[in-house]
């Protein structure tokens, strides 16, 4: 079987910059035939509720309910696939889920207010989202990981009711998310997925309440209906494929770096993995490691297929010139996998996630680091954050002026609204000087 013929590149090179804009450039933009249909299905549910919603899952999940009722699992349910799984897996869920929930414990936000000389008292008062929807990929993908990372910081955030949406096809249900479900605090489950379950969410049915926003990962329709139903309700992102960049100094072993490479490839064809090292000889490696290790994954041809349309080994000067690559990809996840690790942190500006030193493979972030594992993609990290307590928080302003607070802050705001020609704000300011 043939290697996989990753790019090479060489920053000292004339048109570096170029072939990396190129081996970057991804377009999310979904086909003509994906926006109607999505069209056409958030309008069916806003007209129609709960009837469009069981016409498409019975269309595209090939499920049959009478009622919603009947696509709704029980809290029951949930807590009988937590005790159904073998005792290996049912504790690495709760451990995973209380290390998430620790980490997330520490990004709360407090209300918080100060008090003028003159009484006045400024502030900003912190609330939860009363009502938050889930989206967990269902069919061929399972990822009870994805439940916990979303789950647990909106629970942590006080969100009152988390209602999670997770399609079933031909009635098939994952008792692992459904346990994650039990694990995280999710509140209600419906057995619904698609462009369907994303308008339900954010319309509201009969029987599917509406949300205040929209989290977690799905399909192009599912990804295109968030898109649409943006400013109804809040969305988390819209992530594209997921990314690793990786800088190495030479001195790790290359199977391990080969196998964090994969570790996203095999995601799916459109993933990407980059590494960045000022060590000729170690990428060649790396090269040799990926060419010997590819026929042992059972989702070789996935990778291989990421790896050469997507994949990269670049040759750098030195790791400073590294971490200015990085800053320029702006990964998802980026791995320093050099010696000082925490030397090199204050160089890098935008990355999602970054896991520091040899041992501290992307994997364990995925899973049960703590950290969240919901992360800009697509060069996003130059300006987003990954997902947190704090997105499921909103801040509402506090201003309580005085008496004599009115007098001083009545004649700046006069001035400036008779200067804007706005001369009803201007004399609202003065009746109370």
């Amino acid at each position: 079987m043939s290697s996989a013929a990753i790019t090479r590149l060489d920053s000292g090179t004339a048109d570096f910059r170029k072939r990396l804009a190129d081996l970057l450039s991804f377009s999310a933009d979904t086909d003509a035939a994906v926006h109607q249909a999505v069209a056409e299905i958030l309008g069916a549910v806003r007209a129609r509720g709960d009837a469009a919603v069981l016409e498409y899952t019975a269309r595209f999940d090939r499920l049959q309910a009478p009622a919603m009722a009947g696509l709704e699992l029980s809290r029951e349910r949930l807590e009988q696939a937590r005790k159904s799984l073998p005792l290996r897996l049912e504790h690495a869920l709760m451990d995973a889920a209380e290390r998430i929930r620790v980490y997330h414990e520490r990004q709360l936000q407090a209300s918080w207010t100060y008090r003028e000389a003159d009484g006045t008292v400024l502030g900003q008062q912190i609330t939860a989202l009363d009502r938050v929807g889930l989206y967990v990929p269902g069919g061929k993908a399972a990822y009870p990981s994805s439940v916990l990372m979303n789950a647990i910081p909106a629970k942590v955030a006080g969100v009152k009711e988390l209602v999670m949406v997770v399609p079933t096809p031909d009635g098939v249900q994952n008792d692992l998310v459904l346990a994650a479900a039990a694990v995280s605090g999710v509140d209600r489950v419906f057995t619904i997925g698609g462009a369907q379950a994303v308008a339900a969410l954010a319309y509201g049915t009969e029987t599917v309440p509406q949300v205040d926003k929209i989290v977690g990962p799905g399909n192009a329709y599912v990804a295109e209906a968030k898109r649409r139903v943006f400013g109804i309700v809040g969305i988390d992102m819209i992530a594209g494929p997921s990314e690793i960049l990786v800088i190495c100094d030479g001195q790790t072993d290359p199977d391990w770096i080969a196998m964090d490479l994969f570790s996203q490839a095999e995601h799916d064809e459109l993933a990407q993995s980059i590494l960045v090292s000022p060590d000729a000889a170690f990428l060649d490696a790396v090269q040799a490691s990926i060419d010997k290790l590819l026929p042992t994954m059972p989702r070789q041809e996935v990778i291989r297929t990421s790896i050469t349309n997507r994949g990269g080994l670049i040759l750098c000067r030195d790791l400073e010139e590294a971490a200015e690559i990085a800053n320029l990809v702006a990964p998802e996840h980026l791995e320093l996998s050099v010696a000082d690790p925490e030397a090199m942190l204050p160089a890098i500006r935008h990355a999602g996630a970054i896991f520091m030193g040899r041992m501290t493979c992307e994997a364990l972030g995925d899973y049960c680091a703590g950290p969240n594992h919901v992360l800009p993609t697509s060069r996003t990290a130059r300006f987003s954050s990954p997902l947190g307590v704090y997105d499921f928080q909103k801040r509402s302003s506090l201003i309580h002026v005085s008496a004599e607070g009115a007098k001083r802050l009545g004649e700046i705001a006069a001035a400036l609204a008779y200067g804007e020609g706005l001369q009803a704000h201007g004399r609202s300011a003065e009746y109370r000087m």
